[in-house]
């Protein structure tokens, strides 16, 4: 859970202060370190889940403080979307039936979960990327107002002192500015936490970096976002270009951002990663602090080290080092970011397992990873499992492989030593390492997803088949059964009734022309793509004007000697809505204009075109 006690504003004085706290947190960690203070000899597990919240219609709710209240439990708190909310589950040692109490547990509070969200009207959603997230749920109308919250997207943005931009390119492309650290609240994640002996910390770090990749790769379920279909698992690009406070200039320099996988192996102590953190980012929150970490260890007490941790939660590794104190013993852990949520708990418990295998069934050549791997490898895997799942081609001690052959071959094995070392029942160990392997051949959350949507997509409008994929997620998870089981989403499967935008319908896809384009190649881009509505617009970019089959045939092509221009035949006075106008209300402007087509514009640009075709399905005389 982060710190929720910040400061937005601060002044250079208590700014150096809290950087005082900051470095005496550093020091004190090396102490407790170097006298064999931090807890060792005992592994605990720990999970966090983040979830979506959906209306009746299955677009994002804004309700979280509403549900947070009815729920009314101390392991539940509130993310950055008013559609989010996260578990937090207790820590439990790791052995024998652990991770069928950790499921256990979680279905018991997930059932609450969805109990209270249904008294409030909503339902959730286990998903990385929820499907019906447009453009217009990341505004900051969105954000759960909350002071942390505040402080962070105006610190963030501070920082980068321009919008933030996001280019994701795979099958489709993703290209748009947006002005708020919203774009971080898509994703939604399965936090994983394993408590490490200090001696074996950086070794354990470092052996969690390397198996990234390979592990990514059976676990993708975040193919779509705005209505695109991205990476595998989108939630890698999207994080770290959705909070990246670097600025582009002129000059070729290295910078971090805030969301990385990092650069070389670790070396040294859990302190060494901390101060290489505080190295390389700057601060952004802060807060008063009663006591200082060296004060509290003289008399003998454990401290919580709470100006690290607060600066630990505004870098987003993949791979995080954490310190906590737990029945007044400090231990470390390595804190797994990059598993989305879903598709089910089954799928996510068997991530879980899967991971924690592979953790401690480490072969003992890998002790020290800068001897046999290049940390590039493990990097270039990484990023390569988030493009393309379990197809990526895979690099692991010198060979290629798939990623379906790397897991099936070396990692499932190392898993299942890892977990009988650690005296896990068999029946569970099998239970869930039987969920990956039936991965291999069967569907991931993102394949699953993929064939969904292009084949709806043929057929129905985006919007629709967006909604019907949501609403099949969520149906699927109800039934418990992991996604190598789940049957396709029903097109003919009816959705509730809902207020609907003109953004949920209008097309994207744009034929524009300038308004001093020739007239001839105007018309003609008409006729060769049978569209009716062609938008016009000015030198800026600006929408100007709209042509139509009307206008298109009071002009002659004779007469394109005479150099007609576009603005000489187009209609200069232009009826346009915006994204969140109702359908029904565009109906009704339509209607009483006597016109077949609005253009949707934001903040004066041109973002889409809705027709008399759109809008004929929710035509009700």
């Amino acid at each position: 859970m982060g710190e929720q006690k910040v400061n937005r504003s601060f002044s250079e004085e208590k700014k150096a202060v809290f950087i005082q706290h900051l470095l005496d947190d550093v020091e004190a960690l090396e102490i407790m370190l170097e006298k064999g203070q931090i807890e060792k000899g005992i592994t605990r597990i720990g999970a966090e889940q983040e979830f979506c919240l959906v209306t009746k219609d299955w677009r994002p709710a804004t309700n979280n403080e509403e549900i947070l209240a009815k729920i009314d439990d101390p392991h539940f708190t509130t993310e950055l979307a008013r559609y989010n909310l996260e578990i937090n589950l207790d820590p439990i040692e790791l052995k024998d039936n652990c991770f069928a109490e950790v499921e256990n547990s979680l279905k018991s509070l997930l059932k609450k979960a969805s109990e209270a969200a249904e008294e409030e009207n909503a339902k959730i959603i286990l998903t990385g990327i929820l499907p019906t997230i447009s453009k217009t749920h990341l505004s900051m109308d969105y954000i759960t107002p909350n002071p942390r919250y505040f402080a962070l997207n105006d610190m963030l943005m501070g920082l980068r002192r321009s919008h933030f931009q996001l280019n994701l390119q795979g099958v489709d492309e993703l290209s748009i500015a947006h002005d708020s650290v919203l774009f971080e609240a898509c994703n939604t994640s399965f936090q994983l936490h394993l408590q490490i002996d200090p001696d074996d910390f950086i070794s354990s770090f470092n052996w969690s970096q390397a198996i990234a990749g390979p592990i990514l790769s059976m676990c993708c379920n975040s193919p779509l976002l705005l209505g695109r279909e991205l990476w595998d698992e989108t939630r890698i690009a999207l994080f770290r270009q959705s909070i990246d406070t670097r600025n582009i200039s002129q000059a070729l320099k290295d910078q971090e951002p805030r969301v990385a996988f990092g650069n070389n192996w670790a070396t040294g102590t859990a302190a060494d990663i901390y101060k290489e953190n505080i190295s390389r980012y700057k601060i952004i929150l802060s807060r008063e602090l009663e006591e200082n970490s060296l004060d509290i260890l003289k008399r003998g007490s454990i401290p919580k080290l709470e100006a690290l941790n607060l600066h630990s939660g505004t870098i987003y590794p993949w791979n995080r080092a954490c310190y906590g104190v737990g029945n007044g013993k400090p231990h470390l852990r390595i804190e797994n970011r990059y598993i989305p949520s879903g598709p089910s708990v089954i799928d996510e418990i068997a991530n879980f397992a899967f991971w924690v295998g592979i953790m401690r069934g480490r072969p003992e050549k890998f002790d020290d990873m800068s001897k046999v791997m290049d940390f590039k490898e493990a990097k270039s895997n990484f990023i390569k499992a988030a493009r393309t799942g379990r197809n990526a081609i895979m690099c692991w001690e010198g060979k290629h492989y798939t990623a379906r052959k790397l897991v099936k071959k070396v990692f499932l094995p190392m898993a299942y030593e890892g977990l009988r070392k650690e005296g896990i029942d068999e029946a569970d160990i099998k239970r869930l390492l039987n969920v990956i392997k039936k991965r291999l051949k069967g569907n991931t959350g993102s394949t699953w997803m993929v064939t969904n949507f292009r084949r709806l997509t043929k057929t129905l409008k985006k919007d629709k088949a967006l909604r019907l994929i949501t609403k099949s997620i969520y149906l699927n998870q109800k039934n418990g059964n992991p996604v190598n089981k789940w049957p396709d989403a029903d097109e003919n499967d009816k959705l509730a009734e809902a207020s609907y935008w003109v953004g949920h319908i209008m097309s994207t896809m744009l034929f524009t022309v300038k308004k001093n384009d020739l007239a001839s190649l105007a018309t003609s881009i008409m006729e060769w793509n049978n569209i009716h509505h062609v938008p016009v617009e000015d030198d800026e970019g600006k929408l100007c004007g709209i042509l139509t089959w009307t206008h298109a045939h009071k002009y002659n092509p004779a007469d394109h000697q005479k150099g007609y221009l576009v603005k000489d035949i187009m209609e200069e006075e232009v009826i346009s809505v915006e994204a969140t106008t109702p359908i029904k209300e565009a109906i009704q402007i339509m209607k009483e204009n006597e016109i077949g087509c609005l253009p949707v514009v934001q903040n004066e640009e041109l973002i889409g075109i809705v027709t008399v075709m759109d809008v004929r399905p929710y035509y009700h005389d």
